[in-house]
C-alpha cells in the first residue's frame, strides 16, 4: 500500500492495492493484511458491497463516501436503495492487537463468507469476498475483459 500526500495540506492518503487470501477464525474475525493495517488504526468501517461482496473504508474514506451517499435524491427509488444497502448495513470496526477485524453475523452471511476470504486492495477501499465467491467472480471478470476494455475505451478510459 502506498501512502500519498493530499495536495495543498499535510494529511495523506493510503491507497489499497493487491489481492490476499486470510482465514476467518470461528468468532467471524479476520485478519486485515499488515500493509493496510495504518490507514485503519483509526477506525474503520464495513459494509455491504457490490456483487456479493463487503467494502471495508478508512474512517476518512467512509466520512466521504456517506456525505454523497446522503446527498441522494430520497425521491427516486433506486437512490433510497443503494443508500440503505450501504448505511444500513454499515457496522464500526477496530483492529484488534493482532489486525483482525470483528465481520459480524450479519455481513458474513450477506456475502456467503465461509473459512477462507480474499482481501481486495481497490485504491479507495477493500473488497472482503468468499474465496469461491471471487474466484468465479474473476473468472468470469477475466474471460471478458477484451468486452470490458473495449466498453472503458468507449469512456474515454
Amino acid at each position: 500500500m502506498g501512502k500519498t500526500r493530499y495536495s495543498g495540506d499535510n494529511s495523506y492518503f493510503y491507497m489499497f492495492i493487491g489481492e490476499y487470501k486470510h482465514s476467518i477464525d470461528n468468532k467471524g474475525r479476520l485478519a486485515v493484511p499488515s500493509k493496510f493495517r495504518q490507514a485503519l488504526k483509526g477506525g474503520a468501517i464495513v459494509t455491504r458491497g457490490l456483487d456479493r461482496c463487503l467494502f471495508l473504508f478508512s474512517q476518512k474514506e467512509w466520512e466521504e463516501l456517506a456525505q454523497k451517499l446522503i446527498a441522494l435524491p430520497i425521491a427516486q427509488a433506486n437512490s433510497r436503495a443503494f443508500i440503505r444497502l450501504m448505511l444500513a448495513g454499515a457496522m464500526e470496526v477496530r483492529l484488534d492487537n493482532q489486525g483482525r477485524i470483528l465481520v459480524p453475523d450479519y455481513l458474513r452471511d450477506y456475502s456467503n463468507l465461509s473459512k477462507q476470504a480474499i482481501i481486495a486492495g481497490l485504491y479507495n477501499r477493500i473488497e472482503i469476498w468468499d474465496e469461491d465467491n471471487w474466484k468465479q467472480y474473476k473468472d468470469k471478470t477475466e474471460a471478458s475483459s477484451d468486452e470490458i476494455a473495449e466498453k472503458l475505451g468507449e469512456l474515454g478510459i
